[in-house]
């Protein structure tokens, strides 16, 4: 579905991204874990057309997206959900939602966009609850839902999510990733998901890459990740060597 190949970018005279190459199924959710500084974002921001690349190609269903502005790229069929949230904290939860169909709005699809508001208060029943509510006022966990349904108002094929467990409680984390998978079941999407929470983020995934210092240097089933000694010891805080050696 999506194909990312040999892929350079650029923040001035930095090389951010080194020959990145990487691919999702229909359907896949793909984890992308690396340290800080490892370039995840800048590849969330590249594929979003938010970032232009110095070189290589990045498709969608067999359509070059490199040169589209992010606006078209939202119409061909990719969301990001940002670091950090971003929603607009002086606007109510439904004002919020409504944002995230503006390119899809019309009057012949204003009856559409009204079924797609509901199918989200079903996956997330506190938005309905408090759609009245202005954004600011809802705590993280719920600032993180409010997010991920903006960006399912757009429709589309491909998710891509940044970092959806930063700033929030344990209980709640667990909360926002039983959602990502309800993604894949309800919408039928594809996601690619960034996450510093590597354990968590390839427990629900199908298969993962790792990212150091803009490369790929790993990739595989999310299983064989987890079960790899140099994933376990840089990213899921253990280290089995010295585990053995105790």
């Amino acid at each position: 579905m999506l194909k990312i190949k040999n892929l350079d970018v650029y923040y001035g005279k930095l090389y951010t991204l080194k020959k990145v190459s990487l691919h999702l199924n229909k359907g896949e959710i793909v984890a992308l874990i690396g340290s800080n500084g490892a370039g995840k974002t800048t590849l969330l921001n590249t594929i979003s057309g938010l970032i232009k690349p110095a070189s290589g190609i990045i498709s969608l269903e067999g359509k070059d997206l490199t040169k589209l502005t992010p606006e078209k790229i939202v119409r061909e069929g990719i969301a990001q959900v940002p670091e950090g949230r971003h929603v607009f904290k002086t606007l109510s939860v439904e004002e919020n939602i409504l944002l995230g169909a503006y390119s899809r709005y019309s009057l012949k699809t204003k009856r559409e966009i009204k079924e797609n508001i509901e199918k989200i208060y079903e996956l997330f029943p506190k938005l309905k609850e408090r759609k009245k509510q202005l954004a600011g006022t809802l705590s993280g966990g719920e600032q993180q839902m409010l997010a991920i349904g903006r960006a399912l108002m757009s429709k589309p094929k491909l998710l891509l999510l940044d970092e959806p467990s930063m700033g929030l409680a344990p209980n709640i984390i667990k909360e926002v990733f039983s959602y990502i998978v309800d993604l894949k079941r309800v919408f039928a999407l594809t996601v690619l998901l960034v996450e510093q929470n590597a354990k968590n983020a390839l427990k629900i995934s199908d298969r993962g890459y790792v990212l150091e210092t803009g490369r790929v240097i790993l990739e595989g089933s999310a299983e064989d990740l987890l079960m790899n000694r140099d994933v376990q010891r840089a990213y899921l805080g253990r280290d089995l060597d010295a585990e053995v050696r105790i």
